[in-house]
This record gives C-alpha cells, sequence and structure tokens, in this order.
C-alpha cells in the first residue's frame, strides 16, 4: 500500500536491506518478520549478478568430502590472505543453508537416485559443486528466495529506487535515501541497514557483469566512512564469451572446463599444459593472465567443448548454448572465442563474522563485503555460498542487535534537495565511459606503477568534472579510483593482482590492506593499513551492534 502524501518524503523502518541479489535475499528473509524495506535500483528478479551466476554453489555433501576439506581448498586458492576460521565457517555452514534452501523449493540438479548431483570446478579437490538446470543456478537461488520474500507481508519492496546516500547521525547509520525511476526521493529511517548491492564489475571496459554493477554499495559505505579492505583484488573471469559490441561480456561458465573443455590457441595448442599442472583446473587467475599474454601477443584463444560436451550441449548447459546461438556460434560444433573480463571483487565493506561494518548500524553481505573468506583469490562457486551463508548471518546479527532510541531526521530532507537532479543511471555517460576505459587499461590483469599513478590522476581529474546527482557514474569513478590506490599501495604480485613491476609475492604483504576513505563530492582521499590475516573475528551474534 502506498503511503499518504504526508508520508511519501519519509518512512520508517526495522531494517532496510539494499539490494536484491542472493544475500540481500537471504538478509531480508532472516529479518521478517520485522519491517523490512528492500530497496533494488533493477528489478527483483533479474537485474543482480547472482541471477547471472552459471558456475554453481560449491558445498562439501560428497561422501569423500568434508568441511574441513572444502575449507582447505578455499585457503589454498586465496594466496595467504583468507582468514581460516571464516573459511571453516562457510564450509560447515553452507551445508545446512543448501540443505534449508532446497527444503524451501530451490530445484537443484539430481542424479538417477535422487542425490543432489554434484560436479567439479578449478582448485576444488572434491566433487562438490551444486547446480540448477546444468547452468542457471544462481537464476534458481534468486528465483527461491525472491518466492520466498515476496510471500512475506513484513517486507516491503522498492524496485527501481537507486540509493543515493547513506543517512549517518553522530556515527551511527540510521537509514538511506533513495531515488526512484519515477522521481520520488525517499529517506528510509531504519536502525539497522544491509548492504547487499553487489559488485563493481561495471567499472571495467570488460565485463561479465550486468549493468547494475557499478559498486554502488562500496561508494556509499566509502562516502559514510566505513572501512573498506582488499580493494585491490579483483578476479577475472577467464573465458567471457569474445564477441565485439556486448555489455556485458556472455559467461562461459568455468563448469565447461570442469567437463573436460581445452582452452586452445588458433594454432591449436593447449598452452595451459606448459603453465599449471592442472592445466584448465588451475586458478583462475593463472588462466586469465595466461589467456591475457596470449592475446597480447596477437594469438586467438578459443573455448573448445566439442570433444567434453558436444552433443550434450542443450541440456547440459543450456544457457550457455543459448548464448552461443545468439551470436552466431554452435559450441557443439564450433571452438568458441574467449577472453578474460572483470567478474569478481574479492575487496569490498569491511565486515566481522557477522556481517557488521566500523559504522554501527551498518551491515554488508554478499560481494559488496569482505569478509575474508576469499583472500585474494577467491575459490570458484564459493560466491553464491557466501551469499547464502552471511545473508543470513547478517539477518541473525541485525536482529539480535538493539536499536537506538528513535532519532530526529537528518538535515537534507527530500523537500530541500534540488528537485530537478539527473537521472541517477544514465548521467554523465561519457565520463563513465572514460573510467572504464581507464579501469581496463591501467587497473587490468597486468597492472604497474606508472600506469596505476596515471590512472590516480586521470581519475580525480573525472571526477572533478562529474555533474551533481550523477549516482552511478559517480560510483563507477569512485571505485575505480580506490582500487587503483589500493592496488598502487600493495607492492607485490600475490593472488588476483599483478604488477609487472613487482612480479613476486612478499613476505612483508602478507596481510590484508585496510583502506579508511575520505569521498565527498569534491575530494578523494583514502588512508591505508596493513591488517593482519587469519585472526578475524567470529563475535556471538546477541548484542551485536
Amino acid at each position: 500500500m502506498s503511503p499518504d502524501r504526508a508520508d511519501a518524503a519519509r518512512l520508517e523502518a526495522d531494517a532496510v536491506v539494499i539490494g536484491s541479489g542472493v544475500a540481500g535475499l537471504a538478509a531480508a528473509a532472516g529479518l521478517a518478520p520485522r519491517r523490512v524495506h528492500l530497496v533494488t535500483k533493477a528489478e527483483l528478479a533479474s537485474g543482480s549478478a547472482s541471477a547471472w551466476a552459471q558456475g554453481g554453489v560449491a558445498v562439501a555433501l560428497g561422501r569423500d568430502d568434508s568441511p574441513a576439506l572444502h575449507a582447505a581448498d578455499t585457503v589454498a586458492a586465496g594466496a595467504g590472505l583468507v582468514e581460516p576460521g571464516l573459511a571453516e565457517l562457510l564450509a560447515r555452514e553452507g551445508v545446512s543453508a543448501i540443505r534449508r534452501w532446497s527444503e524451501r523449493g530451490a530445484r537443484f540438479d539430481r542424479d538417477a537416485r535422487g542425490a543432489i548431483e554434484l560436479g567439479r570446478e578449478a582448485a576444488h579437490s572434491r566433487h562438490r559443486i551444486v547446480h540448477a538446470s546444468g547452468d542457471r543456478t544462481g537464476a534458481e537461488l534468486v528465483r527461491a528466495l525472491g518466492a520466498h520474500v515476496v510471500a512475506l507481508p513484513s517486507i516491503r519492496r522498492f524496485e527501481r529506487a537507486y540509493a543515493t546516500r547513506l543517512l549517518v547521525e553522530s556515527g551511527r547509520v540510521i537509514g538511506v535515501e533513495t531515488l526512484s525511476a519515477a522521481g520520488e526521493r525517499l529517506q528510509h529511517l531504519a536502525p539497522r541497514v544491509v548492504l547487499a548491492t553487489g559488485g563493481c564489475g561495471q567499472v571495467w571496459r570488460l565485463t561479465t557483469n550486468p549493468t547494475s554493477a557499478t559498486g554502488d554499495g562500496l561508494a556509499l559505505g566509502a562516502s559514510a566512512g566505513a572501512e573498506l579492505i582488499d580493494l585491490e583484488f579483483v578476479q577475472f573471469h577467464p573465458t567471457a564469451l569474445a564477441v565485439s559490441g556486448l555489455d556485458p561480456a556472455p559467461l562461459l561458465t568455468e563448469a565447461l572446463r570442469g567437463e573436460g573443455a581445452w582452452l586452445v590457441d588458433d594454432r591449436g595448442e593447449r598452452f595451459l599444459l606448459g603453465e599449471h599442472a592442472a592445466a584448465e583446473l588451475a586458478p583462475r587467475d593463472v588462466v586469465a593472465r595466461a589467456i591475457w599474454l596470449r592475446l597480447a601477443a596477437g594469438r586467438r584463444v578459443f573455448l573448445d567443448a566439442r570433444r567434453a560436451v558436444g552433443e550434450r550441449f542443450p541440456e547440459r548447459f543450456p544457457t550457455v548454448f543459448a548464448i552461443c546461438r545468439a551470436a552466431g556460434l554452435d559450441p557443439r560444433v564450433d571452438p568458441l572465442p574467449v577472453a578474460p573480463a572483470a567478474h569478481y571483487h574479492m575487496g569490498g565493506v569491511a565486515v566481522d563474522g557477522w556481517g557488521r561494518a566500523s559504522l554501527p548500524g551498518l551491515w554488508a553481505c554478499g560481494e559488496v563485503a569482505s569478509t575474508g573468506v576469499h583472500g585474494a583469490n577467491r575459490l570458484a562457486s564459493n560466491s553464491l555460498l557466501e551469499a547464502l551463508v552471511f545473508g543470513g548471518r547478517v539477518a541473525e546479527s541485525a536482529g539480535a542487535a538493539d536499536a537506538p532510541a528513535r532519532r530526529s531526521w537528518p538535515s537534507g530532507a527530500p523537500a530541500e534537495l534540488a528537485a530537478a537532479a539527473p537521472d541517477p543511471w544514465s548521467a554523465a555517460p561519457e565520463l563513465r565511459a572514460a573510467a572504464r576505459r581507464i579501469a581496463w587499461d591501467r587497473i587490468g590483469l597486468l597492472r604497474d606503477g606508472a600506469g596505476l599513478t596515471a590512472a590516480l590522476a586521470d581519475l580525480r581529474e573525472l571526477h572533478g568534472r562529474l555533474p551533481a546527482g550523477a549516482s552511478e557514474a559517480r560510483a563507477v569513478v569512485t571505485v575505480a579510483w580506490l582500487v587503483a590506490a589500493a592496488a598502487n599501495e600493495r607492492r607485490e604480485s600475490r593472488g588476483a593482482q599483478y604488477r609487472t613491476d613487482f612480479p613476486g609475492a612478499r613476505a612483508e604483504w602478507e596481510c590484508r590492506l585496510t583502506a579508511r576513505p575520505s569521498i565527498s563530492d569534491d575530494a578523494l582521499a583514502v588512508r591505508f593499513e596493513r591488517a593482519s590475516a587469519g585472526a578475524a573475528p567470529v563475535a556471538a551474534a546477541a548484542g551485536a551492534r
């Protein structure tokens, strides 16, 4: 029911969740029956990166598997920066999370005996990847969680609403301001605000992420003064379909290589055999850089699944098959041209084991958060699992938190704000495009100090030219600048960060890098502090702030 005119500018809730991917839906579901406002800048069922996730969910369900083995693989992939206790928590609680949502209607693929079928992906020592309809796992989880959330009367949805700023009073987050596609500006006052806005792949010119993945949550947190961490670690998926004119670039799921597909160059050479013992199943950063270097040398690279999948393509990988057919390719008979593309951000808002950010009243979960379970290089198919597990933990923590006494409304009420603000989605397209080119050229798979220094200067100049109200373009520029600053600060190569001027890992950099930003419409600044890896707290939820 729409509020009356007197209430239209200001609304109250027990919690506001920003984002409607798996993490946001899990958090909203767990916070019910409290009054929850679910804010999403796209549509509930289709706008998130979760809905696009093809690879699956990693979970230790096999007889030869265990959460301890899953955690060990997670730690190994993270290049020394995974928090081991949180990796164990993720693997352990992930088992119950998958079973719980299966019981609530998520339709996972099953074998002839009716057991959940398990596949394998790069850097996993066991078959533990759960799929739905082959390569529609994320879409199925969003469907199941979304159906659950829509049925809960205490959750009020605000779709096509852009979160323009967090409301902060005396150092505490007390709500969020939004602007709808129809131009309605609202302030949602709530003692619990959850960022679940997803990632920032659209900061780069070539990405597998949907157009909504512009780093909004990172920009919101940074502008409010929340601590960020691990910003330099951006995972590039090795196998985006390399067809010109497509933005985002269609993803060719890693499960294809798990099925036995090969990577070959235009001479037919399986070049990964000389790069890593696991060849096509090597960690993503290894595979992505190997492809990048082949492309930089003037070669073309193809994913050849003809032998491994062949005629089974339409049934086994229906999404990939449809993508290829739309591009004029038939994966049953054609090798598929591929290139790396920005895919997943290991960094984010710094949170503890319950998703609590450094600002009281603020929680974060999903890709916008950095829990410490991914380290410098996310293990394949751990992201949907993290969204489920930590979305639930955020709900438990925020639900247990004492709500402070009611505050007065902050200054800058909607009626006092500029009525003719530009569309936050589409304003300043040329500045956004320029930032994406800078990120791709200088903050991509291969980095160096000179390129990063130039990127910082150019992005600062773009930031100074942004018009008021260009929220999405501002997020792209701000996040690109923050990632460049962190990449410049970390003088080594580790996991997804590779610097040609510091090509090896260095013992003194086996640490996480906390960022304390100072961001405004007029200024970009950040301080960094090294934080030791391996000791992240996992506090009890009771009494959480």
